[in-house]
């Protein structure tokens, strides 16, 4: 295998087994030996990559927010000029599935996240869901907003938060269907009422 195809298998395969043990043992038990051996890789070659536990957890998290926040503004982008109820079931829908593909890497993550310092990237990925939100907003034929930098900032922290709830509750795959309907109806009903017609 060429060197970076192997080097992404590596990086996989040790992420994979970092989420199995955050799952099944939790980050307190959560070593590097124990992420190597999980994974098939020596400790030498983990430490390549990340030079210490707080290391590969920042590592972990960026991967998946990058993730996250891609699969959102592809959603954004697919659906400009839409009319505003279907660009807001876009929105919320890309987000809170792209937190549904791995289910469990979710909830491990966000039990995790208060352990290491992420502030910046939660904050650089909450910046990009709100530029494309805002983007896919202003795009929405027939109606316009007083102040829809307000208005996106106010919806993306209402879909990040209560989804942030739901995954820390435990809720299985029927339970995130209904609560991803539900955040859908919530969020049309404020855009609506907060847009005026053009």
């Amino acid at each position: 295998m060429p060197r970076q195809a192997r080097s992404k298998a590596t990086i996989d395969a040790i992420f994979d087994a970092t989420i199995q043990i955050l799952l099944s043992y939790g980050v307190r038990r959560l070593t590097t030996t124990r992420v190597a051996e999980r994974a098939g890789v020596s400790v030498g070659t983990l430490y390549q990559y990340f030079p210490h536990k707080e290391a590969l957890l920042y590592a972990i998290i960026e991967h998946y927010l990058s993730q996250v926040a891609e699969a959102v503004e592809e959603s954004c982008n697919q659906n400009l000029g839409q009319p505003l109820a279907v660009a807001s079931d876009a929105l919320v829908s890309a987000y809170i599935l792209a937190k549904s593909k791995d289910a469990e890497a979710s909830r491990a993550l966000y039990t995790v996240s208060s352990d290491v310092d992420v502030a910046d990237l939660v904050n650089a990925t909450f910046k990009r869901l709100h530029d494309a939100g805002g983007r896919l907003l202003r795009s929405c034929p027939h109606v316009q907003f007083e102040n829809v930098d307000e208005v996106t900032f106010t919806l993306m922290a209402a879909v990040t938060g209560a989804t942030r709830v739901a995954f820390q509750n435990d809720a299985h795959r029927e339970k995130l269907d209904d609560f991803r309907e539900q955040i859908m109806t919530m969020c049309r009903a404020f855009l609506q009422n907060a847009a005026v017609d053009r």
